[in-house]
């Protein structure tokens, strides 16, 4: 018997970056959904099941940082990946202490998949 899909929800405030998580994770056996503000994500997150959060810190009106509290909040027994450009160790830090299991620099997206694979307990 297969298992189901893992439920992946991305919130990447840039489309091009949107639509490579989307078929990076799909490709890799995910289901996939990407939403590109805080608040879409909040509703989804609220209405939908999903087995982990990919998140970047820099989203516009609610910071991805803020984002990962309020995820955490709802669902904490929800795994947080931070996927960003912001690469010092201070937004690393402030993820990770906002929750996030793990923190990938772009463009890594290998170190993405990987930190996926492991959050999901498939490693």
């Amino acid at each position: 018997m297969l298992s189901p899909q893992k439920r992946v929800l991305c919130v990447e405030d840039n489309e091009d970056i949107g639509f490579l998580l989307y078929t990076t994770l799909q490709t890799r056996g995910y289901d996939a959904v990407i939403t590109y503000t805080a608040a879409d994500a909040l509703a989804l997150a609220g209405r939908e099941g999903f087995d982990l959060f990919i998140l970047d810190t820099w989203l516009g009106e609610t910071g991805g940082v803020e984002l990962c509290r309020e995820l955490r909040a709802a669902r904490p027994d929800t795994p947080v990946v931070f996927y960003s450009a912001a690469a010092y160790d201070s937004d690393r830090e402030a993820a990770l202490r906002a929750g996030a299991c793990a923190y990938v620099a772009k463009p890594g997206m290998e170190e993405l998949t990987e930190a996926v694979r492991q959050a999901l307990g498939a490693g």
